[in-house]
């Protein structure tokens, strides 16, 4: 059938299908056609504006949003994808206007729809408006176990343990194939330092439903600890393959750039050896050796959250929570905070190792070493 003769509906049902193969260019390709013919349609300007967004391009997703909810002011899709759209420009509260309309409108117990505000709130570290979100999708959907672990993760951010241990565990109870809630509660009871129930849930876990290198790297680490499994133990290659398939080699320019930005915060010539410490550290787990009790340690934030294992655990554990530089690498993300500090109170933080950092950064006060 030539596209002259597709309804509004079906050009909008042939781009949501390339969107959610994360075909974005495509499926944009559609919706201007679609648009063309069909310029009042809400539904194509809203995958329009998804598409966008997706692609990050915030003020165009923006533009598209706003069309949209002029056609139609009470479209909850639309009002829900502008607000993410403020929070990612930094309009929160506008934001929360458009998810508070959403709520006006009687959307509460739309599961899909309030999940994704609560995410959204949850990425840009809104975290107590997220745990109301999440609440009320376990209020209306208690037999969520989606609902429940967001509930679980947003407690554990604010501080209540005890809740994120029992919201995770009825999440489980609910889906025992909630691969994301059972790597999650893996993590917290090791950071509790209840390394044999964190191994039994890592182990009820699949190497390719880890979308980060800290529970993959503890679960080689306490199978070597407690079944005293050799590096190259044939059980262990799975998770060391995974390990090496999330490890981010910096392209050739990237690697040039590091070489040539060789100075570290406090002036000193970096030793060439330590430009990718943390990136070994993570990649040639061969040189990994059984870890003794002593090596564990606890810290706490300033803010209140604590986190345990390692000097180089704890400070990937940090880098993971930190909104702004979670994309980045441990050594980028060391010297972020040893810049800052030094900039906004005269201190310096060394980061030619992760014992010096962390010892470093209690010194300045950001966090305070437990043990």
């Amino acid at each position: 059938m030539s596209d002259a003769f597709l309804s509004s509906e079906e050009y909008s049902e042939q781009a949501h299908s390339l969107y959610n193969e994360a075909r974005y260019d495509e499926a944009l390709d559609v919706l201007r056609a679609g648009l063309e013919i069909y310029p009042f349609s809400v539904d194509l300007h809203v995958g329009s504006a998804y598409a966008r967004l997706a692609r990050d391009e915030f003020a165009w997703a923006r533009q598209s949003f706003e069309e949209a909810i002029a056609l139609d002011p009470d479209h909850e899709e639309a009002l829900a994808g502008l607000g993410e759209t403020l929070l990612k420009l930094g309009e929160r509260g506008a934001a929360l206007r458009c998810f508070d309309r959403i709520l006006a409108l009687g959307y509460r117990e739309d599961h899909d729809l309030v999940l994704q505000i609560g995410r959204a709130l949850f990425r840009e570290g809104m975290i107590d408006h997220a745990r109301c979100f999440f609440e009320i999708a376990v209020t209306c959907h208690d037999d969520s176990s989606e609902a429940v672990a967001c509930l679980g993760y947003a407690t554990h951010r604010l501080g209540d343990e005890d809740k994120a241990l029992l919201c995770l565990r009825q999440a489980l109870d609910l889906d025992s194939q909630h691969a994301e809630a059972r790597v999650y509660l893996g993590n917290l009871l090791y950071d509790r330092g209840e390394y044999e129930a964190a191994l039994s849930h890592f182990e009820r876990t699949d190497p390719n439903d880890h979308i980060d290198e800290l529970a993959v790297w503890r679960l080689i680490e306490l199978k070597k600890s407690i079944y005293g499994l050799p590096p190259d133990d044939l059980e262990l290659k799975p998770w060391t393959r995974r390990l090496g398939d999330m490890a981010d080699e910096p392209d050739p320019v990237e690697r040039l750039l590091i070489e040539i930005e060789s100075r570290q915060p406090d002036g000193s010539v970096r030793d060439p050896q330590q430009i990718e410490l943390f990136g070994t550290l993570l990649t040639e787990l061969q040189a990994m050796q059984r870890r003794p009790s002593t090596d564990m340690h606890r810290v706490k934030t300033t803010s209140g959250v604590t986190y345990a294992g390692t000097w180089e655990e704890i400070i990937l554990q940090m880098k993971m929570d930190d909104r702004e530089l979670a994309e980045s690498s441990l050594t980028q993300y060391m010297e972020r905070i040893a810049w800052k500090s030094r900039a906004e109170l005269g201190l310096k933080i060394p980061v030619t190792d992760a014992e010096s950092f962390v010892r470093g950064a209690a010194a300045a006060g950001i966090l305070t070493i437990i043990r």
